[in-house]
């Protein structure tokens, strides 16, 4: 079965902002649904900010694999409860590709635990990827860099927690480097973190780019992200002990009783 993917975008610079709609006329989202899409093994859809719910109900969530997120002008509007149910389903092990400015997206945030800041530069300069764990799936199938003629720059110090790998880094015209495709793990879910993608820029029009978007989709997925055990803490009767036991000393907690949480 093909994995189940959902796009999401902010869908705000597409409709106030001329250059990003010339660039995207389809606006962003669809047009990396559509290169995702490009592949058999991955059926993706579409949701915004503006729909019911950001467009993530818990049914619709339930029946995702794989989520990415797109997000710049308005982190702030994305409702909190939303938050919650996102990366609730995260930890259960659903999938998470986080884009270019969604670092700074109240998803992302929360599951970094950090604040998530960098420099940055928009002035169009060329920005040459390194595939630096050219074994990893995620960069499967790309030479040893790729260039983007176009590209805001981020700088280092990129304020998030140490990766589990680096895939990717990022060298740009002006001299500064970035670490620009980061994985992580939170509970039962993959996340990815890859750079590239602002909006005034053809950078989600790109064949690396979007061979990147697909191998990132592949490796996130996790058949088995239904985990919702990992939100239960049971109180452990003692009678239901792995070995025979007596108990003793003073309690705090009655037999049964849920606890604090």
């Amino acid at each position: 079965m093909a994995i189940r993917t959902v796009v999401w975008g902010e869908n705000i610079h597409e409709q106030i902002n001329e250059t990003v709609a010339q660039v995207y006329p389809l606006t962003m989202h669809v047009t990396i649904a559509n290169a995702l899409n490009a592949d058999k093994g991955i059926s993706a859809t579409t949701a915004t900010l503006q729909e019911e719910d950001h467009g993530l109900s818990e049914a619709r969530l339930a029946e995702t694999d794989v989520l990415v997120w797109w997000g710049h002008k308005d982190h702030g509007a994305v409702k909190d409860e939303i938050v919650e149910r996102v990366a609730k389903r995260v930890w259960e092990g659903m999938g998470l590709i986080v884009l270019h400015s969604g670092h700074y997206s109240k998803i992302f945030k929360k599951l970094m635990g950090t604040p998530c800041g960098l420099k940055w530069r928009e002035a169009g300069e060329r920005e040459r990827i390194w595939c630096i764990n050219p074994s990893h799936p995620i960069a499967e199938g790309l030479g040893e860099y790729f260039e983007l003629e176009y590209e805001e720059m981020y700088g280092e110090q990129f304020a998030v927690p140490e990766p589990l790998e680096t895939v990717f880094i990022s060298w740009f015209q002006g001299g500064e480097v970035f670490r620009s495709g980061l994985t992580y793990r939170r509970g039962a879910g993959n996340i990815f973190y890859f750079r590239p993608g602002h909006e005034t820029y053809p950078s989600y029009h790109d064949a690396n780019v979007h061979k990147v978007l697909r191998n990132s989709v592949k490796w996130a997925y996790n058949s088995q992200n239904r985990q919702k055990s990992i939100h239960d803490a049971p109180n452990v009767p003692v009678d239901k002990a792995l070995e025979t036991i007596v108990e003793r000393g003073p309690k705090l907690h009655q037999a049964g009783e849920a606890g604090y949480r």
